[in-house]
């Protein structure tokens, strides 16, 4: 027959831990939340320049085969609508040269489209974080002939 002891464990009252404790575990916690959020928020606005600039790389290519198609590019007026939707008087045309809307920039807002351009023959632009034209760092506009 086994023999069942009643063997009682005591447990020290200071095992836990004191209020001061938690607080500066928190404290750590929350340093390193702001160090590796600062990171990734610069990272995501790196990503939306990066999109941008490929998304009016394509634009470029686009833009090129309607000017093969119908002898010019669009008109500042015509805009960037011209590449899914048919402009009047815009003969030879053989579109949708997008397969989808022209997207909005990652910020949201729409591209500047300008035929003639001032600095290109043509200008695509977004200006980037802020919205307003000029700007440095993220706020920095994205063009096509930079």
């Amino acid at each position: 027959m086994a023999h069942i002891s009643n063997v009682r464990r005591t447990v020290p009252r200071n095992a836990g831990l004191t209020l001061i404790e938690i607080l500066v575990v928190m404290v750590i916690i929350a340093m390193f939340a702001t160090l590796v959020g600062q990171r990734l928020f610069r990272n995501v606005e790196r990503a939306r320049q990066t999109t941008a600039k490929v998304q009016i790389t394509e634009f470029e290519s686009v833009l090129d085969l309607f000017r093969l198609d119908v002898g010019r590019y669009p008109t500042t007026e015509e805009g960037m609508a011209s590449l899914r939707v048919q402009p009047p008087n815009a003969q030879n045309w053989d579109g949708p040269y997008l397969r989808k809307d022209v997207p909005m920039d990652p910020w949201g807002r729409p591209y500047i489209y300008r035929f003639p351009g001032q600095n290109h023959e043509f200008e695509v632009v977004s200006y980037g974080a802020d919205g307003q034209e000029g700007g440095e760092g993220e706020a920095a506009d994205i063009v096509n002939w930079k």
